[in-house]
C-alpha cells in the first residue's frame, strides 16, 4: 500500500541532531542578547535621547548608539538595578541550552523568574535611594510604585514598624527564586559557597604566614606607640590596659622554634568538621545534568548522589506511631485470645517496628511450639488482623507473634543509602534489603552469601527489591570495579538499565541467549581461576591486591614456562615470560525470572547455575536469581542446595513457602516489600524492603548514561553451537566426545531419536538434532520414514 504507508521524511537520528542544534542555537542567542543588553545597561546616560528624554544635541554617549540608549532607558527606568538579576537568569538559561540540549524551561520557572525580578526591585527601592545616582530609585519605576503601595498598606494596618524586616525577607526570597528559576540546584550553591570559604581561608593563611616570615608584626609595635599619642582620652586607657597582654613576637634568630608559635596563631587552618546530612524539605529532586554540572567537568567517573532520589522527610511526619497505651492494650487482647485457645504463657516483651509489631510470648511448661504456630489463622481472625506470623526466635525460649500495625510506615531507599551501616561498608558487595522488625537497616554482603535466590508472587515487591539491590551496588562501585549481566525474559523490569556503563552486554531478553550468557559466565570463571593460579592467590580480591602491589612497586609479574629440552643434557629448559593481567571486576548476574529459562533449557540452565553456585565465589562472580513461581520444577533440589541464602516475599501457599525457605510463614506476609530473609545457616528474619519510584530509577540511570557508554562483549551472547557446524566433518570421524557418546548410546540401546539423545545426554534439542543429522550423513542410521522413525544401519 503506497498511500497507506507512514514513511518518515527524516530518520530519528537526524531529527535528534536537528533538535539538539536548534536548542544550542537558542542558547547562543540568549547569551548574545544578555551580553548586548548588559552593555546597553552599563552605558546608560539619562541625557541620551530616548522615549523619556528629548534633547536638541545629537550626541549619544551610549556604547551601542541610538538603539542601545533606547534599550538602556527602558530597562533602567522600569526595573532599575533589578535588571541585573534578569540578565543573570537569562544567561543561565542560555548556558543550559548550549551545554545541555535536553534542558527545558517550564512555565513555572518563567513565572518564578518574573516574581524574583519584581521582588528584587521592591527590595532595592525600599532600602537604596540615592539622589546622586542617575535615577533616584534603585528599583526603577516598578519598584517605586509597589513600595509606595505596600507602605500605604502597612500604614493602614498600623504595622509600619515591620516594613523594613519585610523588605529583607522579600530580598532573600527574590534571590532564592532567581536561583531556582535559573535552573540551578542547591548543591551547586553549596559547592560554590564552600569554594569561596576555602579560598578565603587559603588567602588568610598565606597572608598570616607571610607576615610571620617577614617579621612585619614587630614594626607594628612602633606604629601602635606612635598612634596612641593621637588617640582620644577614652581610648588611651583601653590601649594601655590591652598593652599588658601584648607579648613580643620572637624573631627567627631567637632560641624558641617557630613551629611552636605558629600552632597558636589565628592563621592556622581549621580542622574541617563533619558535614551533617541535610534534613530540609526539598520541593523537587535535581536532574542528572544539574548534578553533573555542579560537580564540574571531570574525566573521572562520579558516583550518583542522594539528590537524585526523592526526599523522605515528609514520610516520618505523617505516619502515626503506636503509643505505649495502644501496645499494652493489644498485648492484653492477645493474651486473652491465647487463653481462649488454651495457650498459657506470658508476653515478656513488645518490639514495635515500621510495619509489624512483635510480641514475645514465653509459653508455660508443656506448651508445644507447633501448637501455637498452628493457631496463626485463628489468632489473626480474633485480633482482626490481615495475617499473623508466628515463629520461634533463635537463641531464646520465647515465641515471636508478629501482628501488622494499623498504620504502615514506608521504608525509602534514600534513608538507607544515607545510613551509617551502608556508608561504612568498604568491602564486599553491600545489598540493601530494608529494615528489620525493630526499624534498623538490614544490609547484607553478597560476597558472603555468595549467591541469592529470591521468590515472590506478582505484587509482593520482588521487582522493586531487585531494583534496590542493583542501585545499592551502583551507588558504591564504578564500572571498573563491578559489572552486570542482566537477564530479563519478561522484557519489563531490567530493560531500564540498558546502556549503563556497568553492563557487559545489553539486557538479555531472549531465553536462548540467556543460556549462552550463563555458559559464558562459567567460562569466565574458569579463566579467572587459571589467572589466579598463576599468581598463587585464592580469590579475586587477592588477585587485584597483588596487581596493585606490583604496580605500586614497579614490579613486572613473570612466570616460568618450559620451552623445550637441552639437546646436550636432555634436561628441560625454562624461560621467564611476563604476565599481562588487568584488575578483575566483580560480575553480578541478575536473572529476573527463572521459570521462563527453565522451560526453554532446564538441564542446561541447571548445570550452568550449579557450576557457578559451587565455584564462582572466589572468582568474583555472583548470582541473584528471582522467580514468581517457586515450584519444585523451577527451584530444583540442585539449585536449592547451592543457594543457602534466600529471600521469600509473599507467596500463595504453604507449599511454596516450604519450597523456597524449607518452612511455612511466607504465605502470611503482607506484601509490598514484606519479606523473609534466610541467611546462611537457616536463620530467618523478617525485613521490610525499601520503596523506590520508577522516576527515581530513571534519574539515576540517566545520570550514569551521561558519564560514558558501556563496553559490550559480543561473545557473551554469541551462540557457541554455531561454531560446531563447521566441525561436523570431525564429528563424523569420532573426534567429538559428545558425538561418540551419542553413537555408543544408540548402538547399545538399539534405538534412535532426537528426544531420546536429548534426554539421556542432557543437552539441548538443537544439538541433539544436529547429532542425528551427522549420524544420518555418516550412514549410521537411516532417514526418517513417514512416521518419523529411523533404523540403525551399522
Amino acid at each position: 500500500m503506497i498511500f497507506g504507508s507512514s514513511r518518515q521524511f527524516l530518520p530519528n537520528a537526524a531529527k535528534a541532531f536537528l533538535k539538539k542544534s536548534f536548542k544550542q542555537l537558542v542558547g547562543l542567542c540568549l547569551l548574545v542578547a544578555t551580553v548586548v543588553s548588559l552593555v546597553c545597561f552599563l552605558g546608560y546616560n539619562p541625557k541620551d535621547p530616548s522615549l523619556n528624554t528629548a534633547t536638541d544635541s545629537g550626541t549619544i554617549t551610549n556604547w551601542l548608539g541610538q538603539g542601545g540608549a533606547l534599550v538602556a532607558d527602558v530597562i533602567t527606568q522600569l526595573f532599575g538595578y533589578s535588571g541585573l538579576l534578569a540578565f543573570f537568569i537569562i544567561a543561565c538559561w542560555g548556558w543550559k541550552f548550549w551545554r545541555q540540549p535536553d534542558f527545558t524551561i517550564p512555565s513555572f520557572r518563567i513565572l518564578n523568574g518574573l516574581i524574583a525580578v519584581i521582588s528584587f526591585s521592591i527590595f532595592l527601592n525600599g532600602w537604596f535611594t540615592w539622589k546622586s545616582w542617575k535615577i533616584i530609585h534603585a528599583g526603577g519605576a516598578l519598584g517605586c510604585l509597589l513600595v509606595n503601595a505596600l507602605q500605604s498598606l502597612f500604614r493602614a494596618w498600623s504595622v509600619l514598624a515591620f516594613f523594613k524586616p519585610f523588605l529583607w525577607a522579600v530580598g532573600f526570597m527574590s534571590l532564592a527564586l532567581a536561583w531556582y528559576a535559573a535552573g540551578l540546584s542547591w548543591t551547586s550553591l553549596r559547592g560554590f559557597v564552600h569554594m569561596v570559604i576555602r579560598g578565603v581561608q587559603k588567602i588568610s593563611n598565606f597572608v598570616g604566614r607571610t607576615v610571620l616570615k617577614t617579621n612585619w608584626v614587630k614594626k607594628s609595635d612602633v606604629l601602635i606607640k606612635k598612634s596612641s599619642q593621637t588617640l582620644p582620652p577614652w581610648l588611651k586607657g583601653l590601649e594601655t590596659a590591652e598593652s599588658r597582654f601584648i607579648q613580643p613576637i620572637p624573631s627567627f634568630s631567637e632560641e624558641e622554634p617557630l613551629d611552636e608559635f605558629v600552632d597558636d596563631v589565628a592563621f592556622d587552618e581549621e580542622v574541617p568538621q563533619p558535614v551533617k546530612p541535610l534534613r530540609k524539605k526539598v520541593s523537587a529532586a535535581p536532574s542528572a545534568e544539574e548534578i553533573l554540572a555542579s560537580r564540574g567537568h571531570s574525566d573521572e567517573y562520579q558516583l550518583p548522589t542522594l539528590d537524585l532520589l526523592d526526599p523522605t522527610s515528609s514520610n516520618t511526619k505523617n505516619v502515626k506511631m503506636l503509643s505505649q497505651e495502644s501496645l499494652e492494650s493489644a498485648s492484653k487482647q492477645l493474651h486473652s485470645v491465647l487463653e481462649e485457645f488454651g495457650i498459657r504463657g506470658e508476653i515478656v516483651n513488645i518490639r514495635p517496628g515500621p510495619v509489624v509489631t512483635m510480641y514475645e510470648l514465653k509459653p508455660a511448661a508443656g506448651i508445644k511450639t507447633s501448637r501455637v504456630i498452628g493457631l496463626a489463622d485463628d489468632i489473626a481472625r480474633s485480633m482482626s488482623a490481615l495475617s499473623v506470623r508466628i515463629a520461634v526466635i533463635p537463641g531464646q525460649n520465647v515465641i515471636g507473634i508478629e501482628l501488622p500495625n494499623p498504620y504502615r510506615q514506608t521504608v525509602y531507599l534514600r534513608e538507607l543509602l544515607s545510613s551509617p551501616e551502608y556508608q561504612q561498608l568498604d568491602k564486599g558487595l553491600p545489598l540493601i534489603l530494608g529494615k528489620d522488625i525493630g526499624g534498623q537497616p538490614s544490609i547484607a554482603d553478597l560476597t558472603r552469601m555468595p549467591h541469592l535466590l529470591v521468590a515472590g508472587t506478582t505484587g509482593s515487591g520482588k521487582s522493586v527489591s531487585i531494583n534496590t539491590m542493583i542501585l545499592s551496588l551502583l551507588y558504591k562501585f564504578s564500572p571498573e570495579r563491578c559489572k552486570f549481566i542482566m537477564i530479563d525474559p519478561k522484557m519489563l523490569e531490567l530493560s531500564i538499565y540498558d546502556d549503563i556503563p556497568h553492563l557487559l552486554t545489553p539486557v538479555v531478553t531472549d531465553a536462548k541467549k540467556a543460556v549462552v550468557a550463563l555458559k559464558w559466565a562459567v567460562k569466565e570463571m574458569e579463566n579467572r581461576y587459571r589467572a589466579m593460579a598463576k599468581l598463587s592467590v585464592r580469590n579475586v580480591d587477592g588477585f587485584n591486591a597483588r596487581l596493585a602491589e606490583a604496580r605500586k612497586n614497579g614490579e613486572l609479574l613473570m612466570r616460568r614456562v618450559q620451552t623445550g629440552f637441552d639437546p646436550d643434557s636432555g634436561k628441560p629448559t625454562f624461560e621467564n615470560q611476563p604476565l599481562d593481567f588487568a584488575p578483575l571486576p566483580y560480575i553480578v548476574v541478575v536473572v529476573d525470572e527463572m521459570a521462563d529459562l527453565m522451560l526453554v533449557a532446564g538441564k542446561e540452565i541447571e548445570m550452568a547455575v550449579q557450576r557457578l553456585a559451587q565455584m564462582a565465589r572466589a572468582a568474583g562472580i555472583h548470582l541473584i536469581m528471582a522467580t514468581q513461581r517457586p515450584s519444585v520444577d523451577v527451584i530444583t533440589g540442585t539449585i536449592k542446595a547451592n543457594f543457602p541464602t534466600r529471600i521469600s516475599f509473599q507467596v500463595t501457599s504453604k507449599i511454596d513457602s516450604r519450597t523456597i525457605l524449607g518452612e511455612q510463614g511466607a504465605e502470611q506476609l503482607l506484601g509490598q516489600g514484606d519479606m523473609l530473609y534466610m541467611a546462611g545457616g537457616g536463620r530467618i528474619s523478617r525485613v521490610h524492603g525499601p520503596f523506590i519510584r520508577d522516576e527515581e530509577v530513571e534519574r539515576i540511570v540517566k545520570f550514569l548514561k551521561l558519564q560514558g557508554e558501556p563496553s559490550y562483549l559480543e561473545s557473551i551472547t554469541e551462540d557457541e553451537e554455531g561454531a560446531t557446524e563447521s566441525g561436523e566433518g570431525d564429528d563424523k570421524g569420532g573426534g567429538n566426545d559428545l558425538y561418540r557418546q551419542a553413537m555408543d548410546l544408540v548402538l547399545s540401546e538399539g534405538k534412535v531419536s532426537t528426544s531420546f539423545i536429548q534426554r539421556h545426554l542432557q543437552i539441548g534439542y538443537n544439538r541433539a538434532a544436529r547429532i542425528v543429522d551427522q549420524m544420518e550423513k555418516a550412514g549410521v542410521i537411516s532417514a526418517a520414514n513417514h512416521v518419523g522413525k529411523r533404523e540403525i544401519l551399522k
